[in-house]
């Protein structure tokens, strides 16, 4: 892959002690510190050097709650990846009358294209679902035909040369109106989104979000007539509304998509705190051959995600620069087509 640093000039580039690696073994025997951790998995040879001690879980616990805060360099850095990932959506939009009649793959291109000129790649596996597939919750072969009338789930992120990760989803009609159905999941899945954005703050619990969004997920469908009884739903022995949302509104975010995932659960199960930088995306999704959903709404899939700050006082949407109102979509979408379309060689 290339030249790689020798001893002298690792130190100098990251102006710490060094020293050959073939001493690696002998060095890591010389110590006898009882309180010694190791993060495993990395490295073999430092594995098989250090026997497995009771403090490695707490180390690795002890890392992922030290990332939880963000601080203000932190924040810059996300705001950065999230800048670059609302100009790549802008890249799909323009790109969309082209992969029209064309595979998925074209818009996973377009987006990733500019992940790797603006920052270090993608934070994530791009997922590009059209149609149907957009019901998948982690559709990432992208191989499905676009075609006019169908909605397009982009759930895409920039990673910035730092590595920190934006991740925003959009539900966008490609042919650039949504039809009636389309509309009335689309505002259902908004108006609980809003409800779980509005619920981050201080001191809230970290559920907070995704209480707020399931409820108005949950009398939403049964205004739809696909719940019979949304409070009876939301007990925690029922739950029948999750055949319809899948999954959790929330999670961290930084330099991993999914960040934190070592913190303790009772972090997770705790109160919000100021810098912590969570996504809070609900979504609604009819499979296609579902019998308990009136036909005109099967086959759609609708998430609406965004990067939210915890502030002192409340909270800050990271990516509110990408529109959510399916009015204000419509609307920039026809701007961005009267913007010039990108040569992607397709014809």
């Amino acid at each position: 892959m290339g030249a790689r640093r020798g001893v002298t000039e690792a130190a100098q580039h990251y102006q710490i002690d060094t020293a050959p690696l073939e001493d690696l073994a002998k060095h890591l025997g010389e110590l006898h510190d009882t309180t010694m951790a190791v993060v495993r998995g990395f490295d073999a040879a430092v594995d098989a050097a250090l026997e497995p001690s009771e403090h490695d879980e707490r180390l690795v616990v002890t890392l992922g709650e030290m990332r939880l805060v963000k601080d203000e360099f932190e924040q810059r850095q996300l705001e950065v990846a999230i800048a670059h990932t609302v100009e790549g959506f802008a890249d799909v939009v323009r790109a969309l009358p082209q992969a029209t009649g064309r595979s998925e793959r074209v818009i996973e291109g377009v987006f990733n294209l500019r992940a790797r000129v603006e920052g270090n790649d993608v934070g994530y596996d791009t997922i590009a679902a059209s149609g149907a597939n957009a019901t998948v919750l982690h559709w990432t072969r992208n191989t499905g035909a676009v075609r006019p009338g169908d909605l397009l789930l982009l759930d895409a992120g920039v990673e910035c040369d730092q590595l920190y990760t934006a991740d925003v989803t959009r539900t966008l009609p490609i042919n650039g109106v949504f039809s009636a159905a389309q509309r009335r999941i689309y505002e259902l899945v908004l108006a609980a989104q809003e409800a779980g954005i509005a619920a981050v703050a201080p001191g809230a619990p970290f559920s907070a979000a995704h209480d707020a969004a399931v409820r108005v997920l949950a009398y939403g469908l049964a205004e739809l007539g696909i719940l019979e009884d949304p409070e009876a739903s939301l007990r925690p022995d029922r739950q029948t509304h999750r055949r319809y949302t899948l999954h959790g509104v929330s999670h961290m975010l930084g330099l991993d998509v999914h960040d934190c995932a070592n913190a303790r659960n009772d972090v997770y199960r705790g109160e919000l705190r100021a810098g912590y930088v969570l996504t809070v995306e609900p979504g609604l999704y009819f499979q296609a051959n579902d019998l308990t959903v009136p036909e005109e709404y099967r086959g759609i899939g609708v998430r609406i995600e965004d990067d939210i700050l915890v502030t002192e006082t409340g909270s800050r949407n990271l990516s509110a620069a990408l529109p959510r109102d399916p009015d204000a979509i419509e609307a920039w979408m026809a701007e961005q087509w009267r913007r010039p379309t990108p040569n992607l060689g397709l014809s």
